[in-house]
């Protein structure tokens, strides 16, 4: 299979990736125990379809998920270069997994890689991103630190995540930056008021994530089916009582829709986010190759304007019930305010 690529960012700043990009974030526990054999499995079949964009963050599984990525490229004999990784860093969490604050000092930005490179056993990073904007940082300090360590070698691009237009702004003006990731999905729309005109005016591409809303909009979750011990969705609003209730109901809207067009839930989903723009490159959240499979699919379904158009009327903007992080998360983002 080849597939197509899109580029990330523009000149000095441009990253090649595939059409859609790995997030391994629920292979380290995000959404109860994932199997070390299938993950490994699924990230091979990922990169053999094309997907060489490899997401990550250094609190996933307290380093967890970077150790894993790493096996899996030494086990499986992936040369480095042709991956692209991306790490997130600064979120912190108690030895209980509680998160406790962001830190994105420079001294801590230096730090966080140090140990990145080693758990990954790699030497530079393709994108590094602080996973939030630390609030007693100036944007303009974390991102000069990248930016030094772009001229060691340890990193290749600067990537923002969860920040609005004022600091992509801001940031930019730093350094050129890559990509934003940030939540975007059908039913998480809130990019396109002011962050997705400020990317592509300055050229910054967007890797979405939540592009199935954690599994919400895939097509397989039931209002009867509970999250596993430690499964971020266990507490996340849009999962609890009426808003799930409700928000199933949208799902429904979208499977008819899924069914004239021969594809499933989670393919439509999948197009839709492509669909929004070539700047765009979802991020597939697979813990297992039947589901990456499934996303790999999306790359066939063709939308027409006619499609788009029945897809907006069955789930408008804000249509969906609840917030997609706790209420003290939400708080945190930069890209909310």
């Amino acid at each position: 299979m080849t597939m197509i690529t899109r580029t990330l960012g523009t000149g000095a700043a441009a990253v090649e990736s595939g059409a859609l990009g790995l997030g391994l974030m629920g292979m380290s526990g995000m959404y109860g125990p994932a199997e070390e054999a299938e993950s490994i499995a699924t990230i091979e079949a990922a990169v053999a379809a094309g997907m060489v964009l490899l997401d990550t963050g250094d609190f996933y599984g307290m380093g967890h998920n970077e150790m894993l990525l790493g096996r899996a490229l030494r086990q499986l004999g992936i040369p480095r270069e042709s991956v692209r990784i991306s790490v997130k860093f600064g979120a912190q969490r108690g030895p209980d997994g509680a998160w406790l604050g962001y830190d994105a000092r420079p001294a801590a930005v230096k730090t966080a890689l140090a140990y990145t490179l080693n758990r990954l056993g790699v030497e530079y990073i393709d994108v590094y991103r602080p996973a939030r904007l630390d609030p007693k940082v100036p944007i303009e300090e974390t991102v000069g630190a990248i930016s030094e360590l772009t001229e060691a070698g340890y990193v290749r691009h600067v990537g923002l995540s969860e920040v609005g237009a004022e600091t992509i702004r801001r940031a930019h003006a730093v350094h050129p930056v890559t990509d934003l990731q940030i939540e975007y999905s059908l039913i998480s729309r809130g990019p396109e008021a002011s962050i997705l005109p400020t990317t592509r005016e300055l050229g910054i591409g967007i890797t979405a994530y939540g592009v199935l809303s954690r599994g919400l909009i895939s097509g397989h979750w039931s209002a009867e089916r509970a999250g596993a011990v430690g499964d971020f969705r266990n507490s996340s609003p849009r999962f609890q009582g009426e808003n799930l209730a409700h928000n199933l109901s949208l799902v429904e809207e979208l499977r008819s829709i899924a069914e004239a067009k021969g594809a499933s839930v989670a393919q439509i989903a999948i197009a839709w986010v492509s669909a929004q723009g070539e700047d765009i490159v979802p991020l597939i959240g697979a813990r297992r190759r039947d589901r990456l499979a499934e996303a790999l699919g999306s790359l066939d379904v063709q939308l027409t304007a006619a499609d788009l158009e029945q897809i907006e009327k069955a789930i408008p903007k804000d249509a969906a019930a609840g917030d997609r992080y706790a209420t003290e998360q939400m708080r945190s983002l930069d890209s909310e305010r």
